[in-house]
């Protein structure tokens, strides 16, 4: 009797498939199935076909729409080129063969592998179902080995680059500045220096009616990244977080940030900082390295602005001397601004663990006025007697430090290319039968853990040989920020930021009978530290 329900000629194709050539093509697999159909005279024939699915993930929109149909009666042949066009999973493409397809009255037939469940002839099918997956555990691992190699050599493995950038036409392995998207992250950088957070920089572009990165990419490539909102000039606060965190757009590429659970499992999982693998200076840089790290303190201890949205010059910047905790600003409607103080974060939680080491903010804001502007006008009456000053400041230990940190060094890279070798030979024995899978995940899981941990000595020894070298660049940029003003008549959180790094607030000493207290003022560039005693008076009885 003739079946008038649907005949599905179901496709699919992965990326790894396409890797075979030509007989897996979507266009190949529809002429078989065609073809097929047609000379064994199935009639209402309709296509399903996923393109860029793997075998292991059976959350393909059109075989979703397979089975849907399926359990509304509609379907009543299912037709495949071979098994594993169906699924390369052995437990889930069992579970559709001997159970979903039977259970709702439909024949599956895979036209290269001979199966025909109507003929009863599938002996074979769960042994072929196991090769196939086999083969993507294969291919899986043949893709992270590849995937690592990339990765370790210093070549961006992410997909798409970060915002801000685009991939060259003539190496699609470097990334060129896209110079539309880099002002809007210039825009970014400079608005937190400023002081504003991430919901408050997102207002602010916003209101400029900027195409978010999602779109922007839509517009620009014909494709989105990630979800596309509705409006596409709308920014929120987590967008422009990500954008803030990203060393990529100091120059610097970042590898293995995620990985997916595994061949079977595409979920992606992000990995923790220590595990990611970090190149420096790779490809141009939008913003400074100095802004960069500036902007990751400001986000570090995350001051929350007032209910005005104005945030505090003075934000993160102050901690107590004796717990090392920041210092919290104190304000009231009942508080005049000469009355706004800020106090020792531990004392404001519990008293008895700390002193309050009270101090008014506008008299830190003068102190803090005074010495840059002290300074300001020494570097520019002598500039050589001040380079002097701060190179001496920086010569404790350096020479003898510096040659065991490189020595160190040159150790863990000569450990990592050691490593890097034993991870191909592993696998090229692994893949020819002379060593066992279980024994191979055991030394590659033992190789990977230790070049783990050699990387991330490798970046603390070069950051810090870099560090003690970059000494005389510091200070040539602490003397370039210097001529950019003329004079300073206020404090802006932007001058605060670019010129201070903390301030370190001790608790005030009153046994001259006069209130004195002490405040280092740590400026950036590590290129000196100024201690202040303020001075304030016992009014009379």
């Amino acid at each position: 009797m003739q079946d008038n329900r649907i005949t599905a000629l179901y496709c699919r194709l992965s990326s790894d498939d396409d890797l075979q050539g030509e007989s897996n093509s979507i266009t190949n697999q529809k002429a078989i199935l065609k073809k097929y159909a047609d000379d064994n005279d199935f009639r209402n024939t309709q296509f399903y076909v996923d393109d860029g699915f793997s075998g292991t993930n059976f959350e393909r929109p059109d075989f979703k729409r397979m089975t849907d149909d399926i359990e509304k009666g509609l379907v009543g042949t299912v037709i495949t080129k071979d098994l594993s066009r169906l699924g390369r999973n052995y437990l889930m493409t069992g579970q559709y063969t001997e159970i979903f397809f039977p259970d709702n009255n439909v024949r599956y037939i895979a036209v290269n592998d001979n199966v025909d469940t109507l003929k009863g002839d599938n002996e074979l099918m769960p042994i072929k179902n196991l090769m196939n997956e086999w083969f993507a555990r294969d291919t899986s691992k043949k893709v992270r080995g590849s995937y690592k190699a990339k990765g370790m050599s210093g070549k961006p493995i992410a997909t798409n680059p970060p915002y801000g950038y685009k991939k060259s036409e003539a190496d699609k392995n470097v990334w060129e500045i896209d110079e539309e998207a880099a002002e809007v992250v210039k825009k970014i950088f400079a608005l937190c220096i400023k002081g504003l957070g991430s919901n408050q920089i997102a207002k602010q572009i916003n209101k400029e009616k900027i195409l978010n990165p999602s779109s922007y990419n839509l517009s620009k490539r014909g494709k989105s990244i990630g979800r596309t909102p509705k409006d596409p000039t709308h920014w929120v606060g987590e967008t422009v977080s990500r954008i803030l965190e990203r060393p990529e757009y100091a120059g610097h590429t970042v590898n293995f940030k995620s990985h997916k659970v595994s061949y079977r499992n595409k979920k992606i999982v992000k990995n923790p900082k220590e595990e990611w693998v970090i190149f420096e200076n790779t490809h141009p840089a939008i913003v400074s390295q100095s802004d960069f790290d500036r902007v990751q303190e400001l986000r570090k201890n995350k001051i929350r602005p007032q209910k005005n949205e104005k945030v505090h010059p003075l934000s993160g910047l102050v901690y107590c001397a004796d717990c090392g905790k920041r210092m919290y600003i104190s304000r009231a409607k009942s508080l005049s601004e000469n009355q706004e103080n800020m106090k020792c974060g531990t004392y404001s939680e519990r008293s008895d663990k700390c002193t309050a080491h009270y101090i008014r903010t506008i008299a830190l804001y003068e102190i803090i006025l005074g010495e840059i502007r002290h300074i300001v006008r020494s570097i520019k009456n002598n500039e050589e007697q001040f380079i002097q000053l701060a190179m001496q400041n920086s010569q404790k230990k350096q020479s003898a430090e510096l040659k065991v940190a490189k020595d160190r060094l040159s150790k863990n890279q000569k450990r990592i290319e050691e490593l890097d070798k034993l991870f191909t030979k592993i696998y090229e024995d692994n893949a020819f039968g002379k060593l066992s899978d279980d024994r191979y995940e055991k030394m590659s899981q033992s190789y990977d853990k230790e070049q783990k941990e050699l990387t991330k000595e490798v970046r603390e020894l070069t950051a810090f040989i870099d560090a003690r070298e970059q000494k005389q660049a510091d200070i040539d940029g602490f003397i370039k920020l210097v001529r950019k003003y003329t004079e300073i008549t206020e404090l802006t959180p932007e001058i605060i930021h670019e010129f201070i790094e903390k301030i370190i607030v001790h608790a005030p000493d009153k046994s001259s009978g006069h209130r004195m207290q002490r405040v280092d003022i740590h400026f950036r560039f590590n290129v000196l530290t100024a201690t202040v005693t303020a001075e304030k008076k016992k009014k009379s009885a």
